[in-house]
């Protein structure tokens, strides 16, 4: 039960502070806490504690727990990713385009140079599987390949920084997929791109990789954005 009051509680409170109800420099009081959602002081100090360790706030002496500057959050943890997108979806969706932009495409050239036969070969397995579950329409499986196929790609690059954003893609491609963003049936420019970056990879085409990259995650962008323009 404690650890249930705790989710929805962070989740409120979460959501909250990432829409701005409680913008920088806002003071949060336990006692304050308890009465709005009925926990105890130790289920609010343990929402705290979840909260200052994403960086969203910090315990000020004689003031209370004050909500940190924007700039000061951990921008990369996955649950404030999925607030972010919550509380502006077209906002947050641009920034994580031009972060995904910015990595992925180089992390593809970099797994071209860099991975062995048995990733590549992974890689291009993962991509068959997305084609066979796209014309299946089975969107689960196809995101569960979706999901390791970027992560291999971040991992095989060889860059450990990079191999640390695949939850943030991940986040990503599975909120846009439980939002109703991706169509059964995913487009087929996509897959094609998909096999075309596990190829390019296997056969060390460093440029082709990086730049098929760039364009299924414009792809992956503009897609994204005509579903919430059909979102009602």
């Amino acid at each position: 039960m404690a650890g249930g009051l705790h989710d929805k509680v962070l989740e409120v409170l979460g959501l909250e502070i990432a829409d701005g109800t409680h913008p920088p420099g806002t003071v949060l009081r336990i006692d304050e806490m308890e009465a709005r959602f009925g926990i105890s002081r130790s289920v609010a100090r343990e929402v705290v504690r979840t909260l200052a360790s994403i960086s969203l706030v910090e315990g000020r002496k004689r003031v209370g727990i004050l909500v940190r500057p924007r700039e000061e959050w951990n921008s990369f943890d996955p649950t404030l990713i999925r607030w972010r997108l919550t509380a502006d979806r077209t906002a947050s969706l641009k920034t994580l385009a031009e972060l995904r932009t910015a990595v992925e495409p180089v992390a593809a050239g970099a797994a071209a140079r860099r991975c062995d036969d048995d990733a590549a070969g992974r890689l291009v397995a993962l991509s068959e599987r997305m084609v066979a579950t796209s014309r299946a329409g089975d969107l689960d499986a196809f995101m569960d390949a979706d999901v390791e196929f970027h992560r291999l790609i971040l991992t095989a690059s060889g860059n450990e920084m990079f191999a640390q954003l695949h939850e943030v893609v991940e986040e990503l491609l599975r909120w846009r997929a439980g939002h109703g963003l991706m169509p059964v049936h995913p487009r087929p420019v996509a897959v094609r791109l998909h096999c075309e970056i596990a190829e390019c990879i296997r056969s060390g085409d460093r440029a082709r990789a990086e730049e098929a990259m760039r364009e299924l995650v414009a792809e992956a962008f503009e897609g994204t954005l005509s579903g919430l323009d059909q979102t009602p």
